[in-house]
């Protein structure tokens, strides 16, 4: 990882460093912060005649090497001071809460403007809506591209940033042509690999933050954190974690709740984590109870399915949404046990 003296390199200067590591069979990949950028050498960057080359020239200040599975995710990489920002909140510095609806009906909008303008109400930053839902059955309702404009019409009417999840290219290009502000990765693509390198370029020329869901059937920390690799080593540092749940399943719950590898995963990599209690346990009634516990392993965030009226929602909302009262209680909660923990670790 190279790391200049100034924020980051001019054309000729990144012309010239692209040159030799060309030379050597890499290839360097930018990634561009709000503040400082750095450059990774993408390929085998233990040739000491190539660093010794670069570390010769007079606008480099030094050259990382980590050996380790994940050079841009992990916690001892110069990213490990990179911080995200969205709805006026900065990861780490408050609790984080993502909110809103399953699915987004595109025969009655109204029910996701009124489930917006609660979830705002309720303490939420950043509004969730599925446009478009992998389902297992063909013949489910798979979502609309119509309810990208609902989406984004419920962003105009609270100001809420708006997250969508994404499962193809197409889609892709269609919500960052949209203006959304947050791609979500679910579960079921975050093993994807051809997806993720498409993100990671495409948000890297249009910066929106990523939120990576764990997949399934992803046992080993370092898979989950090596798919955001992925991402990052394509452009976009912006990269939440997302435990949401693994298989099997524990026998009442919908998948086995996986919010207690938080702790784990920050003494790998630097990435915040917002935890998804919703598809964790599959059921309203035991959703706040384990958002609490995130937040209790250390959660930078929360990540609610809510509806204004769930037995009319589509989707998971029947069975796992939280109303608007039960949403601002475990928000409010939420927020008091964070700022516990908070204050626990600074003393």
């Amino acid at each position: 990882m190279i790391l200049p003296k100034s924020n980051r390199l001019t054309p000729e200067q990144l012309a010239e460093v692209t040159a030799i590591v060309t030379e050597f069979g890499c290839k360097i990949q930018p990634i561009i912060g709000a503040v400082r950028s750095i450059y990774a050498i993408v390929g085998d960057e233990r040739d000491e005649l190539m660093i010794n080359r670069l570390e010769g020239l007079s606008y480099i200040d030094r050259i990382d090497r980590i050996q380790s599975p994940f050079k841009l995710m992990d916690k001892r990489s110069d990213l490990a001071t990179h911080r995200i920002a969205l709805g006026g909140v900065t990861l780490g510095e408050e609790l984080f809460v993502i909110a809103g609806a399953c699915t987004i009906d595109p025969k009655n909008p109204n029910y996701f403007y009124e489930t917006a303008q609660a979830v705002k109400e309720a303490g939420a930053h950043v509004l969730r809506g599925g446009v478009w839902k992998p389902r297992t059955n063909p013949y489910t309702f798979q979502g609309d591209t119509k309810s990208l404009e609902i989406l984004l019409e419920a962003h105009r009417r609270t100001g809420l940033p708006v997250d969508a999840e994404v499962m193809d290219e197409q889609q892709l290009g269609l919500a960052l042509d949209a203006g959304v502000h947050m791609v979500q990765v679910g579960a079921r693509n975050a093993l994807n690999y051809s997806l993720l390198r498409a993100i990671g370029r495409a948000v890297a020329e249009r910066p929106t933050v990523v939120l990576l869901k764990r997949s399934l059937h992803m046992g080993a920390l370092n898979e989950f954190i090596s798919a955001a690799e992925y991402i990052a080593a394509f452009g976009n540092p912006n990269i939440i974690l997302c435990p949401r749940g693994t298989a099997p399943s524990i026998d009442g719950y919908r998948n086995h709740p996986d919010e207690s590898i938080t702790p784990l995963l920050k003494e790998k990599t630097w990435a915040p984590v917002v935890v998804d209690p919703s598809h964790s346990v599959g059921k309203a009634a035991y959703v706040p109870a384990c958002a609490l516990a995130a937040v209790a392993y250390g959660a930078d965030g929360l990540c609610i399915e809510a509806h204004v009226s769930p037995n009319h929602g589509i989707g998971d909302d029947p069975k796992q949404a939280l109303t608007p009262g039960v949403l601002s209680e475990t928000i409010r909660q939420a927020k008091q046990l964070w700022a516990i923990r908070r204050q626990e670790k600074i003393s």
